[in-house]
Order: structure tokens, then sequence, then C-alpha cells
């Protein structure tokens, strides 16, 4: 709660107050090499953001583009050697003579080894039987169900990347695991048109492995660089063990079907720079839908422009603290001047006598000021006199800081003299006070009434006015503003009373006091303010009668039979 306007009659500023004791404030000094420094780092800082974000943007533009030619580059050789194997069994099932299984055979055998990425090959007839097989295996099986054969009946067939369950254990290179193949098969033809059977191949996933390793040896600055090998569907063919077999954590990239780049922030919550790209086949192979992604933790790709934007910082802050000295030094001219003026006004303010303003040299302002400065203070000692008949009329009661008897009678006059408006007027007066005063002395009290006051200031609105009249008795107006509900009086008063209560410690002892609270509304209650008043002193009295510790509303029908 603070005081309203001052009462009728009187201006701003008569109420004394007690001079507030300014903080230690900055010295002119070293403002000037503050704002030095201050205004040559904030540059530099904006030179650092501007440069670095635009060599950044350049950088992630550059290592993007990078990250798209690569996977491009990966999909286009997937696609191709897709495509080369696919034409080498194309042409070999139109080679009349393999439709003899003997023949079949051995060549084979001769292509198994020749070429280790042939984990199997085998001839099956029209019914699904393999009747040659590369190391023997399989030799006699039935894979009349399985796509290689279904689909190699029908044409040239390219199946995606798959688990082979019938080989586990069974390819040397791929012991202990469960392999994965890719699958070509042809139909095997005679020359009528007439199908014998399938020529169909089994070529280990781990040659697609050696591709990646062949292409990223040569980067070895590109630190960080995870690539991913993807099926149509988006599951991870190739790619760290734990995102094998599962969808791309980020199923935005492979969203869109065109080739590209972007920064992202992945669900591991780092920020990769990612290359896309999607393969499309080559000549008449149509491809397998496989996209490629090539990523690199941004923070790695923008080591070189963080270092730049420090190297930026740390030369700005070099020139910062070096301008500074020099503002330091040049303001020393304007400071040391107004130093002596300082120091001569704050010894005038303690009332030494014999002090004058010194008449400075410096800056034609600065001997202008000291020059005003003396004649404001002769001035004002002569209005001595007049300072002391001010301050004997101060509306402030020193001990709680809270308005005294004066001001609020005086602001109770001003704001209900024109006869509008409505206000409630409460009288409060403690219980229990003499019985302190007496114990433990009048320093007790002095601590009790100044943390009640603390309390009842707190409680009240910003325009009420709560007031000490004297002793132990405080009042409070509660004016009632157009647009704002009326004060719950009652609900206010409990609140009162329950502050009250809280106990006061003095020198380690806890005092508790009470209060009695009175209450009446102008103009319900009387048009007459006064009269008013005398309404709520007399609810306080009953208050006090009742049993103390209270709040009584005055009633024109109980209060005045009483009276």
């Amino acid at each position: 709660m603070t005081a309203i306007g001052q009462p009728s009659g009187s201006t701003a500023g008569e109420r004394s107050r007690p001079a507030r004791k300014p903080g230690r404030a900055i010295g002119l000094r070293a403002t000037v090499a503050v704002t030095v420094a201050v205004l040559l780092l904030g540059s530099t800082l904006v030179k650092g953001l501007v440069i670095g974000n635009g060599a950044a943007d350049a950088l992630a533009k550059e290592v993007g583009n990078s990250m798209t030619g690569l996977a491009q580059s990966l999909a286009r050789q997937l696609d191709s050697t897709m495509w080369a194997r696919a034409n080498q069994i194309a042409a070999l099932s139109r080679i009349e003579a393999l439709k003899d299984p003997a023949v079949a055979q051995s060549t084979i055998d001769e292509l198994k080894r020749r070429d280790p990425t042939i984990a199997w090959i085998g001839m099956t007839d029209v019914n699904g039987r393999v009747v040659a097989a590369s190391n023997g295996l399989l030799m006699g099986a039935d894979i009349s169900s399985r796509p290689v054969h279904q689909e190699g009946m029908k044409g040239l067939f390219v199946g995606d990347v798959h688990e082979a369950v019938a080989l586990r254990g069974k390819v040397p290179y791929l012991e202990g695991e469960t392999p994965k193949f890719v699958d070509v098969s042809a139909p095997l033809q005679k020359a009528d048109g007439s199908i014998v059977g399938v020529l169909a191949t089994h070529y280990s996933w781990e040659w697609a492995h050696a591709l990646i390793r062949q292409l990223v040896e040569p980067l070895t600055d590109h630190k960080g660089l995870t690539l991913y090998i993807l099926s149509a569907d988006g599951t991870v063919l190739i790619g760290p063990d734990s995102a094998v077999g599962k969808p791309l954590p980020v199923a935005t990239l492979t969203s869109r079907q065109r080739d590209g780049w972007r920064s992202e922030v992945w669900p591991d919550g780092i920020t990769y720079v990612t290359g896309v790209a999607h393969g499309k086949g080559l000549h008449d192979y149509a491809g397998l839908g496989w996209t490629v992604v090539a990523s690199q933790p941004a923070d790695i790709v923008y080591a070189e422009t963080n270092r730049l934007r420090t190297m930026i910082v740390g030369v700005g802050a070099l020139l910062a603290l070096l301008f500074s000295g020099l503002g330091w030094i040049a303001a020393g001219r304007i400071a040391r001047p107004l130093g002596a003026i300082a120091d001569a006004a704050e010894q005038i303010g303690k009332g030494e006598r014999g002090v004058a303003i010194p008449d400075v040299g410096g800056a034609a302002e600065i001997r202008r000021l000291s020059a005003a400065l003396r004649e404001m203070i002769d001035s004002l000692t002569n209005k001595d006199a007049a300072l002391m008949r001010l301050e004997d009329i101060a509306y402030e009661d020193r001990l709680t800081a809270l308005p005294n008897r004066r001001y609020f009678e005086q602001y109770v006059e001003a704001s209900t003299g024109t006869g509008g408006g409505s206000a409630t007027v409460m009288y409060i007066d403690l219980d229990g006070f003499k019985p302190v005063n007496d114990r433990l002395g009048h320093d007790a009290g002095d601590v009790v009434l100044r943390q009640i006051g603390g309390r009842l200031a707190s409680i009240f609105r910003d325009d009420d006015v709560v007031a000490r009249l004297g002793g132990d008795e405080f009042a409070a107006v509660l004016p009632r503003r157009a647009g704002r509900p009326a004060p719950d009086t009652a609900e206010l008063a409990a609140r009162i009373i329950a502050a009250v209560n809280e106990p006061v410690s003095f020198n380690g002892e806890r005092v508790r006091v009470g209060c009695s609270i009175g209450i009446a509304s102008w103009p319900e209650d009387d048009r007459d303010m006064a009269t008013v008043m005398r309404h709520a002193d007399a609810a306080l009295y009953k208050a006090k009668r009742d049993g103390r510790n209270r709040a009584v509303r005055w009633i024109r029908s109980v209060m005045g039979a009483e009276g």
C-alpha cells in the first residue's frame, strides 16, 4: 500500500521523506571506457555473427552438395553393378549349351571361382528342382516356392535384399551369420521359346559393404561421415548396426524423390548435414528403388566457421580493451574537475563549514557548472529557516513510515469534501500492546509498531491509505473507484487480524499482540464524513467490549440503539 495523492491545498513534495543515499554509480572515466569497449565489442560480435553465418551457410551448402554428390555416386555404382550382373545372367541364360545340366554345372563352377561376390548360383528345371549348383549346395532341393524361381520363370528378375535361411552356415565367409543376398534370375529357353528351367544367382550383399569402403577410404577428412543404403520401403539395408533393419530415423529425408541436401535435427538431438540420392536404374534396368543417404554432424561441418567466429571475437575483445584504455585516459581530463566539484558538494551536504564549490578549469561547460553550483548553494543556504518550517508540517510518521494523523485527516477531508464517491473507514487499535511496553520497554513497543505498520501497509490496495494516528492506533480509508468492486471488509478484517496476531521477535523473545477493528461506510452510514469516522470509532470500542481481537461493522439499528 502506498499513500495516494496529496491532501487538498498541499503541493507535491510537501511530505518530508528521508533522503535516499545514492547507490554506488560508475564514474565518468569508467563509463567512457566501458562504452567504448561495449561499442567495439558489439560491432565485433555483429561482424563475427554476419561473417560467421555467411561462411557457415556457404560451407553448409558446399558440404551438403558434397554429401549429395557422394550419395549420387554410390547410388550410380549400386545401379551400375546390379545392371551389369542382371545383364550377365540374362546373357548366360540365352546360351543353348547351358540347357544341359552337365555343361551348366561346369559353367557355374567357373563363374563361382571367378566372382567371389556370387554366394550361390544354380540351375533349376521347370519344376523348381535344383539340377546344377555351385559347390553342390542345395543340389536336388525344391525351390519352386522361392521368388528367385517363380519370378525367373516369367523373365529377367532382380530381387531386393533378403535373408537366405537355407544357406545359413553353408556359405564359408558368412559362417555363423544369416547371410543376405540380392537375387538375379532368368528363364532358360530353347530355340522354340519353351522354358526348361531357371538360371538363379544369389549375390552376397557383402559386395555393397566393399563398395562403400572403397568410396569412403579417400574421404579421411570427412569426420563423422555415415552412409546409409535404404530399401524401397525405407528400411536401412546398410548403416550403423543399431539402424540396420529399421526405418531411417528421419523419414522426411526419403519422402521426396528428388536428390538434394538439407540440415536437420535427428531424433538423437544432433543436427546433421545430409545428402540424399535415389537409385534410378540404368539403361533397361529399372532399379530396386534404393536410396543412399550420406550424413555428417553439423558441429563438425561448422567447426572451421566457429573457429573463424571465435578469432574475430577474440581480436575484437583485444581492440575493445585497447581503446577502452585510451578512453579512460581521455575521460580523465573531464572527470578530475567534476570529481573536485562532487567532493566539495558532498562536504557541503554533510554540513561542513567553510567549504565552497571550487572554480575549476577544463572545458567551458564544466566552468559554467561550477559557477552555477556556487550560486545555487548560496541561494539554498539562505532558505534553511524555511526548510525547518516545512519539516514541522511533515506528513509521515517517523516510527512506522506510514502517513500520520495530520495527513490522514487532510486526505479524508480533501477526498470527501466534494460530496462525490464513496469510501470505507476502518479504525484499528492494538490489543495487549501496553503490557509489552510495561514488561519489555519502549524499544520493544517500537519494534512491534514498526512491524505491525509494515504488515498493514502490505495488506491494503495501492489506492487505499492506512495511517498511524498515534500510540497503538491506526486507521485506514478505502475509496471505492468506479469500475472496481467494493472491498470485502469482512475478509480484509480477517486478514488484518491474522497478520497482527503473527508473533514479533524482540531480543530472542516472541511477542504477540492482537487488534480490534471498527468499520463504517461513507455515505451509506452518514453523508457527513466526520460522523462516519465517529461511527467507526464506536464500532471499534464495541469490538473491545465484545472480547477484543475481532472486527465490528457499525450498524445503525444496533449501534444507534446502544449509543
